[in-house]
């Protein structure tokens, strides 16, 4: 019989017996407050910042409240099981970690922490090209895991080759292209800080251990790390990309290729004939472009057009089980994971990860099984009915 990931409700009770509770609470809303309070306003602002006054942030949480589940009642869901297959590969559940760099801000053992956690639970990591730590290294802290790389497409040719072959060099098994950030928002959060970590050396590990990028260096990275910083800064994104490139992509990736960022079915289409193997309805979590559509907006336009076509994915403001179900009734095939496993690595390493895992999934089984699903493949818009604001 599968897992079922709602067993971990019953181990918390029964540890309650002998007077243990959770070392972080299982409500995931809370992780955010919780972690400023224990780590301070700088790295956790870095991570909660949205671009400007966060109102795509907050649209994004108001979207999926808007949708209210239509329980289903007298259906057999016994022998629940939540396993899907996502692009080819078969997952434990509809869920991955998404990618986030300069994990080390959070917590010293920084991705190779939240790949272990990852590798633990059963569910793919993403490592994003701004990781504090080599992609090699995360790669070997997670064994023969599942394990994807996100690529910030950079200018240099060369340097996004040399990062191509190394990740599949190292065993990730899909790209994941994150689209929406040509240029970086306006981002009060940090900009009233100051504060960008990259031009601190935080978040550059793969492109200071990278030979392409250091050959472009005219001193070794220790010898003049400042100069390793700019150049880092001046290739880092690209304005200047367009739809035909993704040829690049597939001429020097054989896997599968995700785009992450789609939020018009347009650009939905454009990816499809491109030939890329999926999209993430995106919008950074509300980190790029203020004011945009929320992404559970977007989700059911974007499925409706290429949902036949493509492996339809889904981030921005996932909090709860709950979200996860919505995301998969409005056409989603599985769900990445942010800000909630970076704070719970923030405020307890490995093991606050796994939590975080946990009570995520514990709480979708619970929410299918109590609304008539025995899986994740079944629910669908019919599931839903979106409330008045």
């Amino acid at each position: 019989m599968a897992k079922h990931w709602a067993d971990f409700q019953y181990e918390i009770y029964l540890n309650g017996l002998t007077g243990a509770v959770p070392r972080l609470p299982t409500d995931l809303t809370r992780l955010e407050e919780l972690a400023e309070h224990r780590l301070g306003p700088g790295p956790v602002g870095y991570v909660a910042g949205s671009a400007g006054d966060g109102s795509t942030a907050r649209a994004n949480r108001a979207a999926l409240d808007r949708w209210r589940i239509v329980p289903r009642m007298l259906r057999d869901v016994h022998a629940r099981d939540l396993s899907v297959e996502v692009l080819g590969r078969p997952l434990a559940a509809p869920l991955a970690l998404a990618p986030v760099g300069v994990l080390s801000i959070m917590h010293p053992e920084a991705e190779p922490a939240a790949a272990r956690a990852a590798a633990a639970q059963g569910v793919p990591y993403i490592l994003s090209s701004a990781s504090s730590t080599p992609m090699e290294q995360v790669a070997e802290a997670m064994g023969d895991a599942e394990r994807w790389f996100q690529l910030y497409w950079p200018k240099d040719r060369e340097v996004a080759r040399s990062f191509l072959a190394r990740a599949k060099a190292a065993g990730y098994g899909a790209l994941f292209v994150t689209l929406d950030t040509p240029l970086l928002s306006w981002r009060p959060r940090d900009l009233d800080r100051a504060y960008l970590p990259f031009l601190h050396g935080v978040g550059t590990a793969n492109y200071f251990s990278d030979p392409a990028f250091r050959a472009g260096l005219a001193k070794p990275v220790h010898e003049d790390p400042n100069a390793a910083v700019m150049h880092f800064v001046g290739m880092f994104s690209d304005p200047a990309k367009s739809w035909p490139d993704l040829a690049f992509l597939r001429e020097n990736w054989d896997g599968p290729i995700v785009l992450k960022g789609v939020l018009h079915p347009d650009d939905a289409r454009l990816a499809a004939d491109a030939g890329m193997d999926g999209v993430v309805v995106s919008n950074h979590g509300g980190r790029q472009v203020a004011g945009a559509v929320a992404a559970a907006d977007a989700l059911p336009r974007v499925a409706a057009a290429v949902g036949d076509r493509l492996t339809v994915l889904f981030d921005s403001g996932v909090r709860t089980g709950d979200d996860v179900f919505k995301a998969l009734a409005l056409g989603a095939r599985a769900v990445l994971l942010g800000r909630p496993y970076v704070y719970g690595l923030g405020l307890d390493g490995q093991a606050g990860v796994e939590h975080v895992v946990r009570c995520l999934l514990a709480e979708l089984d619970l929410t299918l099984a109590l609304s008539g699903h025995a899986g994740p493949a079944t629910p669908g818009p019919a599931d839903l009915v979106e409330s008045p604001v």
